[in-house]
């Protein structure tokens, strides 16, 4: 039995003129939904599936840590639809713009003004603070019927309520810190249908549509960062293809690849 009144008619009426094979389901605890989905992948036919978790004993999110998700806690929500675009790049970045559309839709009307939610390359929500929100996992495999397609699954953790700071490497935040009115049905609903919408589109045009909305919202955008490799400079916003372009002291190096950790640095920024 659902512990959670979701609102599945209503997600159903939404979305299945897009997907018209499309299932929903509810578990009330797996280990994660985006393992779910991949092992069904793997097995045989997939149909599009959206898959919501009440909890997740091993949630997990980019280079595979933990994410921490609590019956109630997250909302733990993963998508896989057969995929084919001409072009991945960006994909999470256009998700990520999606999600932080649809729960806070209105920018700040003051010139200047930084929106609360914000998105932090590659695949992260962040408050203006320097809280996180929620993270994006994206995953591809091939569907085991003989086809040869492959299939993607979307997988996005959105904190309910605060989780233990402990251990975590960015402080975090939750939905009611960006509005009260907004609890797990209500927030899917908001986002449910503007991310099929963006996975369509994205997969006909690529990321360059997205990317002049991706960067009104860029928390990374002209702050000194540090790579995992240790080299510092400054984040210079994103390319039409969603890389991120950081200036060194050796000049702008492209960062393409999401398995490279980009972080807010205190020290001085180089290259000016």
């Amino acid at each position: 039995m659902s512990r959670t009144d979701w609102p599945l008619d209503t997600l159903r009426e939404q979305l299945t003129p897009l997907l018209p094979a499309l299932v929903i389901e509810v578990l009330a605890s797996v280990d994660s939904s985006n393992s779910e989905l991949l092992r069904r992948a793997r097995r045989g036919p997939l149909v599009p599936t959206l898959l919501i978790a009440e909890e997740q004993t091993a949630g997990r999110g980019r280079q595979g840590r933990a994410w921490y998700s609590g019956a109630g806690d997250v909302l733990a929500v993963s998508l896989a639809l057969p995929y084919a675009p001409r072009d991945w790049s960006g994909l999470s970045l256009a998700v990520g713009v999606a999600l932080a559309e649809s729960l806070q839709p209105q920018l700040p009307a003051r010139a200047g003004a930084t929106p609360r939610l914000q998105l932090k390359w590659p695949n992260d929500l962040w408050l203006d603070d320097g809280r996180k929100l929620a993270g994006i996992l994206i995953e591809t495999t091939e569907i085991a019927d003989g086809s040869g397609r492959r299939c993607a699954i979307v997988g996005i953790g959105l904190n309910l309520r605060l989780p233990p700071g402990d251990g975590l490497r960015t402080p975090p935040a939750c939905l009611q810190d960006v509005d009260e009115r907004l609890d797990g049905p209500t927030a899917l609903l908001r986002y449910a249908l503007p991310l099929v919408r963006t996975l369509l589109g994205f997969a006909e045009s690529g990321f360059a549509p997205f990317q002049a909305r991706f960067d009104r919202r860029d928390y990374l955008k002209d702050r000194a960062v540090t790579l995992s490799s240790g080299v510092q400079g400054t984040a210079r916003g994103v390319d039409d293809d969603g890389a991120l372009r950081v200036q060194t002291a050796q000049g702008v190096r492209r960062i393409t690849s999401a398995e490279v950790s980009v972080r807010p640095s205190a020290s001085p920024a180089h290259g000016g």
